[in-house]
């Protein structure tokens, strides 16, 4: 939402966004209005993006890339920094890891992993928080974690394990239609090539053993094919380059998914959740 408080507040590369746009419109003798016209967004909303009452979103700084390209990808670059800014401080640094990984090896336990939540859903979720946040960052976080999906079709493909509690596919989010959204969406991405998921039942410490005990976790493959551990609670986060660390924690998160159902079964109870399969 355009708001006169955001000109105060708006990041440097947002300021940056709105000088050039302006610029490139006035270079070109465009109006705002045509510019909106040339780019889908109304002659209000390309005020508001220069002066940053309401900053250039993700998609808005696509158009742009797209109608101003002779300015040597300055849009298509700034996306990446504007991204950054958005995110959490404690998040920016893994966000970055995530973005150019090979490979993701998940293990999340609350909550639906948020590569892999819906807009409704990652909107409930965030929006039900607390603190409280404004219905703007609200916003703002919801769309940044719907650029992340980017991953799942990027060239070359990531390879993205993920093992997921059972408790997190039944815990209510929003509402039913929402949950039963999410869970429809969650069989869809199972099936691509690229994704593993794995489902760790409520009975998994039956058996005498349990490895989950100790939280989520994600193990990152970099692209020089390094190491890395990713760990979050309560807003706080670590990364960890440690061999020996490292190493502890990709043995557990393999013993996990080695409790876990497997990924057919896995599927199967997440289609009777979502209802299309008895």
């Amino acid at each position: 939402m355009a708001r006169a408080e955001n000109k105060e507040t708006a990041s440097p590369t947002a300021q940056m966004v709105a000088e050039m746009a302006r610029a490139m419109r006035i270079k070109r003798q465009w109006t705002q209005e045509e510019l909106g016209t040339e780019i889908g967004y109304s002659a209000a909303a390309v005020s508001a993006m220069e002066t940053n009452a309401q900053p250039a979103s993700d998609a808005m700084l696509v158009a742009l890339h797209r109608v101003f390209h002779e300015s040597a990808d300055f849009f298509e670059t700034a996306r990446r920094y504007v991204r950054m800014e958005k995110y959490p401080q404690q998040f920016q640094d893994y966000a970055l890891l995530e973005e150019a990984a090979v490979g993701l090896q998940l293990y999340a336990t609350n909550v639906i992993h948020g590569l892999f939540q819906t807009e409704a859903y990652a909107r409930a979720l965030i929006g039900g928080g607390y603190p409280p946040l404004s219905d703007q960052r609200v916003e703002e976080l919801v769309e940044m974690r719907m650029v992340r999906k980017a991953i799942f079709d990027r060239e070359p493909a990531a390879l993205i394990e993920l093992v997921l509690e059972e408790s997190a596919l039944t815990r209510g989010i929003g509402s039913k239609e929402v949950m039963r959204e999410q869970m429809r969406y969650l069989a869809e991405y199972a099936r691509r090539r690229n994704v593993t998921l794995q489902v760790l039942p409520l009975d998994a410490g039956f058996g005498g053993e349990y490895a989950a005990g100790h939280g989520g976790l994600s193990v990152v493959e970099t692209s020089d094919h390094q190491y890395l551990i990713y760990l979050e609670v309560q807003e706080e986060s670590w990364t960890l380059s440690d061999p020996a660390k490292v190493s502890t924690y990709a043995q557990r998160c393999a013993k996990i998914r080695a409790q876990a159902m497997g990924p057919r079964e896995s599927l199967g109870l997440i289609e009777r959740l979502a209802g299309d399969r008895v």
